[in-house]
Parts: C-alpha cells; structure tokens; sequence
C-alpha cells in the first residue's frame, strides 16, 4: 500500500482547542499494524480528554484523540502475522501491559500500570494517540478483522458493542427468561437493548427521556418503552417490596438513573452501571444491601468483546448503522463535537472520515 510521509491528524494544542495539523505518518512497532482510519467515531471521553488532560495522557500539542475507529491495514511490523496488509479492521482501546497482576488474569482494560508505556501499557486515544487522524498505530492484540458486510462507520462503534458485552459477560451473561430494564436512550443503552433481547431476555424495558431515541429503541426490540417525563419507572417496575426487574442496566451516567437502577430489580437481582457519573452520587443503599442485589461496573471493552461484537454483527444479529446520525470529514472534526455536544440536535453517534 503506498503510504505518504505525511497525514492530517487534529491534534490537542491547548484546554479545549484542537488543531488539525499536517505531521509525520508513525511507523508500526515489530508487533503493531499501521491502519488507514477510514472512521472514528466521537464519545463524550473525547470531549473530556480534549479539555482536562486524564491520568497518563500524552501532553498538549502531541496528543491526537479519538478511541473509536476502523480502517485498512497499510503496513505492519516484522513479527505480525495474524493479519495482512489491505485487511479491514476495527480496534479495541486497550493494550494491558501484560505483566501486573490484573493483566495476568486477563483483566487487561483495569491495568495496573496504566499509562505506562515503558512498561508496554497503551491506551489508543487515550494514553497514546488515536484514531482522529488519516493513520494511527495499534499493537496486533487491539486489532479485529471485520467482514465486508460491515462498514467501516458500524466498525467504529465496535467499542461500544464490546463494553456492553463485556458488562454482560462479568455480571453473569445469562439473560434467557429475564425481564431486564434499561435506563438511558444513548447508544449504550440502545446497544444494550439489542443485544439484550439476543440473548434472550424476555421483557427488555427501555427508560428514557428523549422520544427520538426510544422509538429507535422500539424499532431495534425493546418491548415496552417507559417515558420518565410521564411515568415513574420504580413504581411500574418495582411490584412489590421484594419483586422487580432481574436485571437493571444504568447506561445514561445520571444520578437519577443509578438510583432508579439501584431500586427497580428484585431481590437478588443486578445491576450494571455502564454510564459513568460526571461527579459524585448519592443514594440510599439499605434497601439494595437488604435485598441481597448485586452491583457491577465495566472498565472498557475487556475479555475480547469487540471480537464477539464483530460476530454479531456478521451474523446480522446486532445493527450499529440506525445509530449513526451525522457524519463529517476530519477538516470538520470541531463541528462534529459541537453536534455530539449540543442538546438541540437530535443525534446519537456522530463519526468523522478521515480518509
């Protein structure tokens, strides 16, 4: 593949302002690929990362966000031979540094030596720099091939396919039967939703606020749609003092969302929190604790669950493409995060093109 010396890439100069900037195309380590972004897709770490530096993080005017991304092999190193150079491919964040204890029992999203990249952690558009540009490098062990049935916008949300699955998979996994809620209209919820009903639960409940975005949910199998502007969710979904939902997932970050979470299942049932809180959040957890309920959060895309994302999706059993609502070139990054920012524009993954 020919591949030029130099690549646009928006890169962070300063709080807030990003630039892009004609620089060097990197070169791929013995073990890493070179991938050809064909698409990035914008979350709200990003915006955060853009503003106030994270633990790690590469310094202002080195640092090239963006952590949700797909693309083509165009180069690799000398010991990659699990992938060929034209391959299509979406990545994962997380490259462990294999050695600290988490690593070792494959709890590589949560390494201990986070951001430390002498000690081989990396963390593409987070620690290191990522898909917002027309090349990035990643290790081989962040790399999934993708089938041609898959585009590369789908690609690029395979991250958030995996961190749900990933949330699945720690809290138990096993949905068949199960009246599971889902709190939050984002695509974390609306992924949720999906791959919920996939995997068998019964009843999936969609709580939210925005009626654009719960009738997205309808159309992609949510059951029965609870508006919180109309209706209190604890007092449909919580029957009585003992019985509730078997599965609560928190996908919108709110404090009102964890609490909602922390009360509508059963006793003995679950919750996974998949939103993050911007800042701290209180709750009364003596009903939780006397129910025996159970409380999990996620970290990332961990245990290879883009991998298993990308089986869905080939197999026709996930849809990525009904949550893409805006799309823009690389030149035009800043107005594609106005967009994912603004509360008046109806949007829900906003993906940039580099390439």
């Amino acid at each position: 593949m020919n591949i030029p010396a130099d690549m646009y890439a928006a890169v962070v100069k300063s709080p807030k302002k990003l630039q892009i900037e004609k620089i060097p195309v990197p070169l791929p380590g013995p073990d890493e690929v070179l991938i050809k972004v064909e698409s990035c897709a914008v979350c709200s770490t990003d915006l955060s990362l853009i503003s106030t530096p994270a633990p790690g993080q590469q310094e202002f005017g080195r640092f090239i966000p963006g952590h949700e991304y797909s693309g083509t092999i165009a180069a690799k190193g000398e010991c990659v031979d699990e992938i060929e150079i034209g391959d299509r491919v979406a990545v994962e964040v997380h490259k462990g540094c294999g050695r600290c204890a988490n690593c070792r029992k494959g709890l590589y999203t949560c390494c201990l030596n986070w951001g430390n990249l002498k000690r081989g952690h990396r963390a593409n558009g987070m620690t290191t720099s990522g898909g917002f540009a027309q090349y990035a490098v990643n290790h081989i062990s962040t790399v999934y091939k993708i089938p041609d049935s898959v585009s590369f916008d789908e690609g690029s949300l395979i991250t958030n396919a995996g961190c749900v699955l990933y949330g699945f998979e720690i809290s138990g996994g096993y949905f068949v039967g199960d009246q599971v809620a889902v709190i939050g209209d984002g695509p974390l919820g609306l992924i949720s939703v999906q791959i919920a009903k996939t995997l068998g639960a019964d009843t999936v409940y969609m709580i939210g606020l925005d009626n654009y975005k719960m009738d997205i949910a309808k159309e992609l199998g949510a059951d029965i749609i609870i508006d919180v502007k109309k209706d209190d969710p604890v007092k449909l979904l919580k029957t009585s003092f003992n019985l509730g939902v078997d599965f609560a997932v928190e996908a919108s970050g709110s404090e009102a969302g964890i609490r909602t979470a922390l009360k509508i299942p059963k006793w003995a049932g679950k919750v996974l929190l998949l939103g993050i809180p911007a800042g701290e959040v209180t709750a009364d957890l003596k009903e939780f604790a006397r129910g025996n309920k159970y409380l999990f959060t996620v970290r990332g895309e961990g245990l290879t669950n883009c991998g298993k994302a990308v089986s869905l999706l080939k197999n026709k059993k996930l849809s990525l493409e009904s949550l893409i609502t805006h799309r823009f070139r690389l030149e035009d990054l800043n107005k594609a995060l106005e967009v994912h920012n603004s509360a008046e524009i109806k949007s829900i993954k906003v993906v940039v093109n580099p390439s």
